[in-house]
């Protein structure tokens, strides 16, 4: 079938690729001239060096499997674009846990116990509580939020481990996050497999890791990509669609739920239940503040920040250890409020008082509003199929896992299969 897929995100890249597979002739349409989504490359310049940099200081984990098998396909080499390392939660004073390169679930077992800086009752504390969670196999009532799945953990678990977690997987706070998409999130990376815990730390730029590669594998392999298009309409034609009066068989929409919505809305088909669950969408900021001193330098690739309302940043990044420029540090702030410029003051004091770095100059700072769905308890998000002819895709589609690049991924594959 000849299939139009609106969209050159990460769930995009994967459904065109995954669809001529499967035999389809393949037109990918993008409205920016660079393929990635919300997560992408951006240019920046650097102590008068222009580099590429990331939308947003993403990371990826062992457990993301099927983002790690598309990449391969697609001749991404892992260990050249990715620093791989144990789960580590540390903060700026040693303390923290850092699990050992063993099996799972004796590597979370044994970086629990040997967590530094915690008390004995802490350690028991979770390793309780972690327990209760297998033997429920991993489920909770769908009303119940993070807060409420760990309200018999110890305080000081809660923010040294539980707080950062839930943050970065699903960038929503602990009180108004899912219970139970954290649960799939903390079974797939700890208990499934060995190694599904390790931190992948990027060290090319988003847009390389995985959509540049997919859109040159599709046009090696007779597929079409029209970067720098957007599509202004949709609308039925006999049994399939045009796109501003182009016609084709199928169409994916794989762009954010905004701007499918739009799309849906003006094709005049009747989907007022999708658009009623698209539109009901709540979105959470993320924030990354790029800073830069010659002389700034981290003792690990990633460490933990301790967040707080006038200092909000929960990790940074040393981007030399992952082939960036020295000195230059990416602080992440997940679910974040406010301003670019209020945001970029209180992190430069933040790195003054938490690392020591009183002489960083800000160099980019960059706020996606809507990163990512607010992933709530009850959440019922839009499904994959809209009308005849006519998918979903993305990280916001009903499914099993929070606003992940491995969500967006595994939408994408198994969207491409339901095109027939």
């Amino acid at each position: 079938m000849k299939v139009a897929i609106i969209g050159a995100g990460w769930a995009g890249c994967a459904a065109g690729v995954e669809a001529t597979r499967l035999g389809h002739q393949v037109t990918i349409f993008e409205a920016s001239r660079t393929a990635g989504g919300r997560a992408r490359r951006v240019m920046s310049t650097v102590a008068g060096q222009e580099i590429a940099l990331d939308n947003g200081q993403h990371i990826l984990i062992g457990a993301y499997l099927e983002t790690l098998r598309l990449m391969s396909d697609l001749g991404v080499d892992e260990t050249a674009s990715f620093l791989r390392l144990p789960l580590t939660m540390q903060f700026p004073d040693g303390s923290g846990l850092t699990l050992p390169d063993w099996p799972a679930p004796l590597d979370a077992v044994a970086g629990i116990l040997n967590a530094r800086g915690w008390p004995l009752a802490n350690k028991l504390s979770l390793l309780k509580v972690a327990l209760g969670w297998r033997l429920g196999g991993f489920t909770c009532p769908p009303s119940q939020s993070v807060s409420d799945l760990c309200s018999d953990l110890a305080s000081g678990v809660m923010t040294a481990l539980i707080e950062p977690l839930c943050i970065s997987a699903l960038n929503t706070p602990p009180e108004r996050a899912s219970g139970q998409v954290f649960l799939r999130v903390m079974r797939d990376a700890l208990f499934a497999q060995s190694g599904g815990s390790n931190l992948l730390l990027p060290r090319k730029d988003l847009s390389t890791l995985l959509p540049d590669a997919a859109l040159a594998w599709l046009e090696a392999n007779s597929g079409t990509t029209r970067l720098g298009v957007r599509v202004r309409g949709l609308a039925t034609a006999g049994s399939g669609w045009a796109i501003d009066s182009e016609v084709f068989d199928r169409i994916l929409l794989a762009c954010p739920p905004t701007e499918a919505a739009r799309l849906v809305q003006g094709s005049s088909m009747a989907a007022d239940a999708w658009l009623g669950h698209a539109r009901g969408l709540q979105y959470e900021a993320l924030t990354t503040v790029y800073a830069h001193a010659p002389q700034a330098r981290l003792s690990q690739p990633m460490l933990a920040l301790r967040a707080t309302s006038t200092e909000p940043a929960q990790f940074v990044f040393d981007r030399a250890w992952l082939g960036g420029p020295a000195g230059l540090l990416a602080f992440v702030i997940s679910a974040s409020n406010g301003d670019s410029a209020g945001l970029t003051r209180q992190v430069l004091a933040q790195a003054a008082g938490q690392l020591g770095l009183t002489d960083l100059q800000p160099v980019q700072t960059i706020v996606e509003k809507r990163a990512t769905f607010s992933c709530m308890p009850g959440l019922q998000r839009p499904a994959m199929y809209i009308a005849a002819g006519l998918l979903a895709c993305g990280d916001y589609v009903a499914g099993p896992y929070p606003a992940t690049l491995e969500g967006a991924v595994r939408s994408g594959l198994e969207a491409a299969r339901c095109l027939s």
